[in-house]
């Protein structure tokens, strides 16, 4: 058997194909297309051994190109160095890779400009469909897109935009941190979030946790945002009398690691000082102080429902939408066991 070398492989063409295996080349596209039952088993049989031997490699997105499908589904993401965002897109990949799928991501980096340029470079990619977790700050661009192609949206509503919508079911997280927080005897609550920047999940977390302050009365709650005040908010919030034990909630990954952070620039003797629960469930929680306490986010599981929603409208669903709303999973640790007890 001759050996090709990987530009000789790229050389080789459908219509080398057929004259080794001395058929036509429509039964060579046959055979690598959705035809191959046509053939008959020795003619297919042929074929198998001549791309064997001449180390033949399709083009796939040529052909997509020429059937009108490319198999590429876009994934617009506002920051791929959250680590929610990773873990998400993981499980959206997973879910391509099963179906037969590509995944093409770009990274707006919270950038309202790169995210503009990064849906145009999406269409002239043309993909498929496209699953978006950003900001949403261009509203026109993404309904032109919604009008050409199924969308779903992970973790943040874009208004008006009449799309499925994947993620935590935010308001019954917030309700098991209060909960848990209460039951441990925390009485005096801070909760760290990032800046608002228009983002529903995080409006509607500090919606959840206000609210759920207002049911409880033997719980007080105060909102900050990680910013350059954070150091003198968390100072100030541990320093003044209070309702009883304290404790923070941070509201994701990086306000935990903001929250940390301060923690240990003040001193705190953590978690003895004050408790703490967080949102996502990240590698390092263990491994601060006695671990901190998360409600862990099924992220694999959000991911691949985003794109299950997707096919679902790739193969003509055309029901009404859908929001898969995903429970968080509490995963105790010493973050919540000191003063509170």
């Amino acid at each position: 058997m001759t050996s090709f070398s990987a530009a000789q492989r790229n050389r080789v063409t459908m219509l080398d194909v057929a004259e080794r295996a001395g058929v036509s080349k429509a039964s060579v596209s046959r055979f690598i297309g959705e035809d191959r039952a046509l053939l008959s088993e020795a003619i297919a049989r042929r074929i198998e051994q001549a791309i064997s031997e001449l180390g033949y490699r399709p083009n796939q997105m040529a052909r997509g190109l020429k059937r009108g499908r490319t198999r590429l589904i876009g994934m617009l993401v506002a920051d791929i160095r959250n680590p929610y965002s990773i873990a998400v897109m993981h499980g959206v990949e997973t879910a391509c890779r099963r179906h037969g799928y590509s995944l093409v991501v770009c990274n707006t980096d919270r950038d309202d400009e790169q995210e503009r340029q990064h849906l145009a470079l999406l269409r002239a990619y043309n993909i498929e469909g496209l699953i978006v977790n950003t900001l949403g700050h261009h509203r026109d661009e993404l309904f032109e897109l919604r009008s050409e192609m199924p969308l779903v949206l992970v973790d943040r509503k874009v208004d008006q935009l009449d799309s499925d919508l994947v993620g935590l079911d935010n308001p019954a997280a917030v309700e098991m941190a209060l909960d848990h927080l209460e039951q441990r005897g925390y009485r005096d609550l801070l909760l760290v979030t990032e800046p608002f920047d228009g983002t529903s999940s995080r409006i509607e977390r500090v919606g959840s946790f206000n609210a759920g302050i207002q049911r409880r009365p033997a719980l007080a709650g105060a909102v900050v945002e990680t910013c350059d005040q954070l150091k003198t908010r968390i100072k100030t919030f541990l320093s003044q009398p209070g309702h009883g034990p304290k404790a923070l909630f941070c509201a994701n990954g990086i306000a935990a690691l903001a929250a940390t952070t301060v923690l240990r620039e003040l001193g705190c003797h953590l978690f003895d000082d004050v408790g703490l629960i967080a949102l996502d469930d990240l590698d390092w929680y263990p491994l601060v102080g006695s671990g901190i306490t998360a409600l862990a986010q099924p992220t694999a599981q959000i991911g691949a429902s985003a794109f299950e929603c997707l096919l679902k409208r790739l193969r003509g669903d055309n029901g009404p939408v859908r929001t898969l709303d995903f429970a968080a999973r509490l995963i105790e640790r010493g973050s919540t066991l000191g003063n509170g007890r």
